[in-house]
């Protein structure tokens, strides 16, 4: 997307790390807790963020809680729909399928031998009904 660095915390994107600066995503709580702010955006074409300088990363306690004051300021993400996968399509036909077609309709037949020796006899299929079409009566 951006081409950086995404800081998450419960479940949010909270700040982002562009050219070696921190940007926070802008919120009310973490405009109360910075106090003055400098806003810019990470990258072309996106929103302002808050720009935190870079001496203020050495505190580490400050800068943990204004990641969790933000986070707790943020909405949750909405959750992105699953890909709907179709069932693949059928390797064999049927004798309706085949019918459509225009292939003649064969009548399967089971194999003579089976893996335990016995024999099974030929059995065949019902062939698909012909259409009915109205007739009229000549007069």
């Amino acid at each position: 997307m951006f081409g950086e660095f995404a800081i998450y915390s419960m479940g949010k994107v909270v700040a982002l790390v562009c050219d070696d600066q921190l940007f926070v995503k802008p919120t009310e709580a973490g405009k109360r807790f910075i106090g003055k702010v400098t806003e810019s955006a990470p990258y072309p074409g996106a929103k302002p963020h808050f720009l935190i300088q870079g001496d203020l990363w050495e505190d580490g306690d400050w800068l943990s809680e204004l990641i969790r004051t933000t986070a707790h300021a943020l909405p949750m993400p909405k959750p992105k729909p699953t890909a709907i996968r179709s069932a693949p399509p059928l390797t064999r036909s049927t004798s309706e399928t085949r019918a459509r077609a225009g292939a003649t309709a064969k009548s399967p037949t089971k194999r003579e031998g089976t893996s335990n020796g016995t024999k099974r006899k030929a059995v065949s299929r019902p062939k698909a009904k012909p259409k009915r079409t109205a007739k009229r009566r000549l007069g």
